[in-house]
């Protein structure tokens, strides 16, 4: 089984990386912005209380996120591996994870970071908000304030992971399918 979590700031393409990656490792991809999405569509109570915070461009916190993602692990106990997407984004995330995985005999085999300058993802950012409809990629000081929680939050994650010898950086600029070699060339060599 391979676990591996996707990190990089919002816009730096870990959805869209996650799309190839799942294919291709056959993997679960677990993404913490679309079960979010899910659940404010339909007005869940965990969508109405997300929504709180994400309107503001915070994150949502770590017990309301941790026993999402939990669930949605139990509900593919066949998958042959989990791709985390946006998940975890703080220290107490990456422990409860680990103890998580622990107890279903499973660990997270690499963390890949997708790396790219802050003014070409809020471009990007823009961009999708202007097509998302999502009001926290429509404003960029909203975006900029994700980026300040984002640097704050999962710096000691980089820490965490490297200690482990489970931190990997890629490029996140460049065409999709580069980007997609680079991170599958990583993978590969787990």
């Amino acid at each position: 089984m391979i676990n591996i979590v996707l990190f990089g700031k919002p816009g730096a393409g870990k959805g869209t990386q996650a799309e190839f990656l799942k294919e291709k490792y056959n993997l679960t991809h677990l993404s913490t912005g679309d079960i979010f999405r899910y659940n404010i569509k339909n007005e869940t109570e965990l969508g109405k209380l997300a929504k709180t915070y994400m309107d503001k461009g915070d994150l949502v916190p770590d017990e309301v996120t941790i026993k999402m993602l939990e669930s949605e692990v139990d509900n593919n106990p066949h998958s042959a591996g989990f791709l985390f997407d946006g998940f975890p984004r703080t220290l107490a995330q990456a422990e409860a994870l680990d103890a998580f995985l622990t107890s279903k005999n499973q660990k997270i085999t690499a963390t890949i970071a997708l790396e790219a300058d802050d003014d070409i993802l809020v471009k990007r950012l823009l961009e999708r908000g202007k097509t998302s409809g999502r009001p926290d990629d429509q404003d960029e000081e909203k975006i900029r304030n994700r980026y300040q929680e984002y640097n704050e939050k999962t710096a000691p994650l980089m820490a965490y992971y490297h200690s482990q010898n489970k931190f990997y950086t890629v490029n996140g600029i460049g065409t999709i399918q580069e980007i997609t070699e680079r991170v599958s060339k990583v993978i590969d060599n787990l």
